[in-house]
């Protein structure tokens, strides 16, 4: 199964403390019938604020003023921004895809992987025999290593030991670097983390302080306007107790606290998906500094402390493009119907700011601005799923670190393609991204530059 959840940092107008507050009294003082088809009466016993059907098209009126009122209450607010998203540091033009890479992998974290696999390789022959064809791994070794594997993602073969063979997907130049034994014995040995500490609780302790680390990389090379996270997660058994949790809203709000431990006070906007969109979990993340905007489901979230009346839909579905809303101190609760009904939990957009969604065939369909900025945010998954997720390595290993561990490789190369591609060295040398792997790929070999095209 999948978690699927965005970070935003929008302009100062979107997001400030109190913000939903200043929303509701803008709303509030229209009365019990505004012109803008916005009722607002008592609060119910669940605490929501209660709307009605608010009709597509008007921009105007009272909804008008309100917009006006929340965008200058919060461009007030005093908060302190970074400087201008983007690289961190300007790598110079001859700068090669190496240099570029290992801003997320530096030698010392490589040279902590020798240690850890000569470790585990000597306490696993101290317990099961020596190996006389085993010698300790060295650094070039390592990067050597690490090469053939990234070589998958440019080769699309499972198989890593093609290179070795005859076939399709055979590389001599590759070869003659290593011998295929000498690959495999690393390959038996290789470990980011040869043993378990007494404080270890979880399942993914062998590549954690790699996660770690390269977390780190991402976030000092690169100053992010916004920031998309795709998370996969193995179902299996083991002390982290993911079968106990599968498919279910606790374990997917236990994965975006720890992706957001870092983004408090920052003034980010989250985008979730149904399994993670949660009123505790918004409002755990608002005390933090942390805004939301998320998509609910009856049957996917969790819906503790909703209006239960929100939740199911009407015998007569309404027009398309109408919207019904209800608030709760900052958070709005927006039902918004489109062939189906969609809704929506946030506290960091206005419910009564218009948005649109623009459909091929159907033109403009008005909606809520949470539901167009869900809907546009969102959608950055899948390009960067369309330009990269081609190039994620190929090697399919059977341990769940190590699943684990490739993976977040193949996002540090797309990384490193990302960084290259702003930088000056682009200009010198406009490498595609697969020319970019292959170059790498030799790279972390010691081969000088024999690709054809480079």
């Amino acid at each position: 199964f999948q978690v699927s959840l965005g970070l935003h940092r929008p302009p100062l107008c979107a997001c400030g403390g109190g913000m939903g507050r200043r929303v509701q009294d803008s709303v509030g003082t229209r009365g019990p019938e505004s012109s803008s088809g916005v009722s607002c009466p008592e609060s119910g016993q669940d605490g929501f604020r209660m709307g009605v059907w608010v009709l597509p098209g008007g921009r105007g009126g009272a909804g008008a003023r309100a917009e006006a009122r929340f965008g200058d209450a919060v461009g007030r607010s005093s908060s302190a921004w970074p400087a201008c998203p983007g690289p961190t540091r300007k790598m110079p033009p001859s700068a090669s895809a190496m240099d570029f890479f290992q801003l997320f992998v530096p030698d010392n974290v490589l040279k902590n992987m020798v240690v850890q696999t000569n470790l585990y390789a000597k306490k696993f022959q101290e317990r099961f025999g020596s190996d006389g064809a085993w010698a300790d791994v060295t650094l070039p070794e390592m990067k050597a290593f690490l090469g053939y594997v990234i070589s998958t993602s440019t080769s699309h073969c499972e198989s890593v030991l093609s290179i070795w063979s005859g076939g399709f997907y055979s590389n001599r130049s590759l070869a003659l670097v290593m011998s295929q034994a000498r690959f495999e014995k690393i390959l038996k040995y290789f470990h980011v983390v040869a043993f378990r500490s007494s404080q270890t609780t979880h399942g993914l302790y062998k590549v954690q302080p790699f996660l770690d680390s390269l977390q780190s990389g991402f976030d000092s090379a690169f100053r992010p306007s916004q920031t998309q996270i795709y998370v996969h997660l193995k179902e299996g058994g083991g002390p982290d107790g993911l079968d106990a949790l599968k498919n279910k809203p606790q374990l997917h709000s236990m994965v975006a606290r720890s992706l957001c431990r870092n983004a408090a006070g920052k003034n980010y906007i989250i985008f979730t998906g149904p399994s993670i969109t949660s009123l505790t979990l918004f409002e755990e993340f608002e005390k933090q500094g942390i805004y939301c905007c998320g998509l609910l489901s009856s049957r996917k979230s969790d819906c503790t402390g909703l209006p239960p009346s929100m939740l199911s839909s009407p015998a007569t579905p309404p027009a398309r493009g109408q919207h019904s809303i209800r608030m709760k101190g900052s958070m709005s609760l927006i039902c918004w119907y489109n062939k189906g009904h969609f809704r929506f939990l946030t506290n960091a957009y206005s419910p009564v700011q218009q948005g649109v969604i623009i459909k091929r065939r159907s033109g403009e369909i008005p909606c809520p601005l949470a539901v167009e900025a869900f809907a546009a945010h969102l959608s950055y998954i899948c390009k960067y799923d369309d330009k990269y997720s081609k190039y994620f390595i190929s090697h399919k290993p059977n341990k769940t670190w190590q699943q684990v561990f490739w993976f977040a490789v193949s996002i540090a190369v797309n990384n490193a393609y990302i960084l290259y591609k702003m930088s000056d060295a682009y200009h010198v040398k406009r490498y595609s991204r697969a020319q970019f792997g292959e170059r790498l790929v030799q790279e972390l070999l010691g081969l000088e530059d024999t690709s054809p095209g480079l």
